[in-house]
């Protein structure tokens, strides 16, 4: 596990985007995009209020940030993601050639409370696609893990 205090700073933003997420019926995942110490994008999953299973909270933030530099390359940027990055995310972020992805909790947490995914770790992808992105992982775990069993209480989540 690696990060620093701005890794830190930064992470408490995916995870208040997130509850603004959870606040509004979502998931709970959320993920901002920093580029020279600068917030390029923060957003929620939004998967259930789209009805698209591709809207995943790195998928939003990495759309809204090309946008928002007009450009489909954010090298020099990091995405900070409550969750790892399942396949379809992690792919995403090294296609838009991001340079960091910093998370919380693991996709082994995310399946342990139920969720259906892809046992595949970042670092493995990262390794198999002699990717560049740097992956830190662990970053404020306790607080990501919580925000998740929090939503998990509501007993209106949606699982998938």
């Amino acid at each position: 596990m690696n990060g620093s205090s701005d890794d830190e700073r930064f992470m408490r933003l995916a995870i208040e985007k997130a509850c603004t997420g959870v606040d509004a019926g979502q998931s709970p995942f959320g993920a901002c995009i920093v580029k020279d110490g600068t917030v390029i994008s923060c957003a929620h999953n939004v998967v259930l209020a789209t009805t698209d299973i591709t809207a995943h909270a790195e998928v939003t933030a990495i759309r809204a940030a090309c946008r928002a530099l007009q450009t489909i390359e954010l090298s020099g940027g990091t995405i900070y993601s409550t969750c790892e990055p399942c396949p379809m995310c992690f792919s995403a972020c090294h296609w838009a050639r991001l340079s960091r992805i910093v998370f919380g909790v693991s996709i082994a947490d995310a399946q342990r409370l139920g969720f259906n995914e892809l046992p595949i770790a970042a670092v493995t992808m990262q390794r198999l696609g002699n990717s560049s992105t740097e992956v830190v992982s662990g970053c404020l775990r306790d607080e990501n893990r919580a925000l998740i069993e929090t939503w998990l209480k509501r007993g209106q989540q949606v699982v998938y």
